[in-house]
């Protein structure tokens, strides 16, 4: 069967339909008892929660083993990757169906943030939807395609798996399109977007009496360190429903390791996030190290990343990276952060992404391949951050363009430890042009932005948590799915003060860690301390030492489990 995708529920008219609460792992069910038999009773069909879902694909994982908000559908051949198909799977557990149903009718709903020209299909699914990216299957004849996805809910009928009580597994898989769309997971923060079936069937006779009083168990607390991010659950219930068919299997999801202190060759740390620092360097000495020591010294901790801006002069400090006190700082332990800028600082002159692209700078690019190369330790460099705010550099796809460039002459002279960070503003006023701007993710390992609470510092009174300040460009990520599966970085923040609350600026430091776990994407958060962002007034002030209980505040954020990792500068 094939119709166009829809927004609302499919009315099945009919006497004496019935609609069905469907169970949820980890939940106890008492089957037979009055309290479960209203919703037997209904006349409307009821809206039924997923209790799993996972995106299969053969694209090397990434790193991010957090638990992802959306799922990803896209042909075998996708944005230009041969192997890069994705299908959504998603799981339902049936438990309450009568043995006297008939006609049982059900309708997969998903959601969809955009209008596509594509063809989405159902398939019956022997895959797990516990596990990471599972590889996809050979999938079986559709149940039902959705042709034209429509922005909002779409619809599929998927009555001819749904015979009986059992768990019954869903792929979804694109065709016509080969670029991803993206769907809402059982993970996103709204629970209106999340997949659901809507369940419904006829009565034969009277009702038959209801089945025994079946209880699932309940799922297993993990055990994880106090600093790990929320991963998946680690235990599924044993669950023994028959199903009317075989098809479906009941499956674990994989078990949490609960290890911190490991990192993977992208410099995902495996539980808590890297805390960093930008410290502008004192012109008079031109000593970089003390930039950062000097800070540590009152902090009293090393920090685990070094964030410092380059050019493309390919000489001295500025061009000529990474330089002696770079080494130095990653034969201590520091991780470095090369924030790459086409342009050349002791002159000004301000490069196009043309002439990147166009060959002119190859020197320059290659002899910095060679040097990062010779590190022999994985590093973040990032190019041109910021690139919404750059107009005279090009447009979006000069920028696009010329990352690529970069990005593969980096590749063809076998530069394997580059970890390359997309790094934008995260302002709601460029929402519009980020996926013009996103090189893809084969060219991005982390996606990065550059919150900040600058209150009145740029003429606003508005006083932003640490919450509020970290979680508006978070959230629209994680709706639009740009950089999916990917880890994130503060790759700058900051904060003011507050002229009428001198504690103010102390206590949204002491807060800062608990808005990094309730975002726990976020893998490393790094302070830009330069008074020289914003105009330093009476008002005014982003540096996190202007003060001593700005210092304070600043010190006991730094000391907290989550950024503390086991390895790294922290030790």
């Amino acid at each position: 069967m094939t119709r166009r995708g829809l927004h609302r529920l499919i009315r099945h008219p009919g006497p004496r339909r019935k609609a069905v609460v469907l169970g949820a792992l980890g939940i106890t069910v008492v089957l037979g008892l009055t309290a479960t038999m209203v919703p037997l009773l209904a006349d409307d069909d009821v809206s039924i929660p997923v209790v799993a879902d996972t995106t299969a694909t053969a694209v090397v994982q990434d790193g991010d083993n957090s638990v992802k908000s959306t799922l990803a559908t896209c042909p075998a051949r996708c944005d230009g990757n041969p192997r890069g198909g994705r299908d959504a799977v998603l799981a339902f557990m049936v438990t309450t169906l009568p043995a006297n149903a008939t006609n049982v009718r059900a309708t997969l709903r998903v959601h969809a943030w955009q209008a596509f020209k594509a063809t989405v299909s159902a398939h019956a699914s022997n895959l797990d939807a516990t596990a990471q990216r599972p590889a996809p299957e050979r999938l079986a004849s559709a149940l039902d395609t959705v042709t034209g996805v429509a922005k909002g809910f779409n619809e599929w009928d998927v009555s001819g798996l749904v015979t009986g009580n059992g768990i019954w597994t869903v792929s979804l898989a694109q065709a016509g399109l080969d670029t991803r769309i993206y769907w809402a997971s059982a993970e996103n923060r709204s629970a209106d977007l999340r997949p659901n079936l809507v369940l419904s069937y006829d009565v034969a006779g009277r009702p038959a009496p209801p089945p025994p009083s079946a209880t699932l168990p309940p799922t297993a607390e993990p055990t994880r360190p106090p600093v790990s991010p929320s991963p998946s659950p680690s235990v599924s219930p044993s669950l023994s429903p028959t199903p009317a068919r075989p098809t479906p299997t009941a499956t674990r999801p994989p078990a949490d390791s609960g290890a911190c202190g490991k990192v993977s060759d992208k410099l995902v740390p495996s539980c808590g996030a890297w805390w960093g620092m930008y410290s502008p360097t004192n012109p008079q000495t031109w000593d970089h190290g003390r930039a950062v020591t000097d800070v540590e010294a009152q902090v009293g901790r090393k920090f685990d990343i070094v964030h410092r801006y380059h050019d493309f002069s390919n000489t001295g400090s500025n061009g000529a990276f990474p330089d002696a006190y770079q080494q130095q700082q990653m034969r201590e332990g520091r991780l470095m952060f090369f924030a790459w800028e086409s342009r050349v600082f002791s002159s000004g002159t301000v490069l196009t992404w043309k002439d990147v692209y166009s060959g002119r700078y190859d020197e320059t690019i290659d002899a910095v391949a060679g040097r990062i190369r010779a590190v022999g330790q994985p590093v973040f460099i990032g190019f041109d951050h910021e690139p919404e705010d750059e107009p005279a550099k090009g447009s979006d796809a000069d920028f696009v363009k010329a990352w690529r460039y970069v990005h593969d002459r980096f590749a063809a002279a076998n530069v394997r430890n580059a970890v390359w960070v997309w790094t934008m503003m995260g302002w709601s006023g460029h929402y519009d042009r980020y996926a013009g701007l996103y090189p893809g993710d084969r060219y991005v390992d982390w996606v990065a932005w550059d919150p900040y609470n600058f209150h009145v510092c740029n003429g606003s009174t508005v006083w932003k948590s640490p919450s509020t300040t970290v979680g508006s460009f978070y959230r629209w990520l994680d709706e639009k799915g740009i950089g999916a599966g990917k880890p994130r970085m503060l790759a700058e923040f900051g904060t003011n003060f507050d002229a009428n609350d001198p504690n103010a600026k102390r206590r949204w430091f002491e807060e800062f860690p608990a808005a990094l776990k309730a975002h726990p994407k976020i893998k490393a958060a790094i302070y830009f301390n330069s008074p020289g962002m914003t105009t330093t007034t009476k008002t005014c002030n982003m540096t996190m030492n202007h003060d001593a209980a700005a210092l304070a505040g600043f010190t006991a954020a730094g000391r907290d489990s989550y950024l503390r990792q086991p390895t790294g500068g922290s030790r």
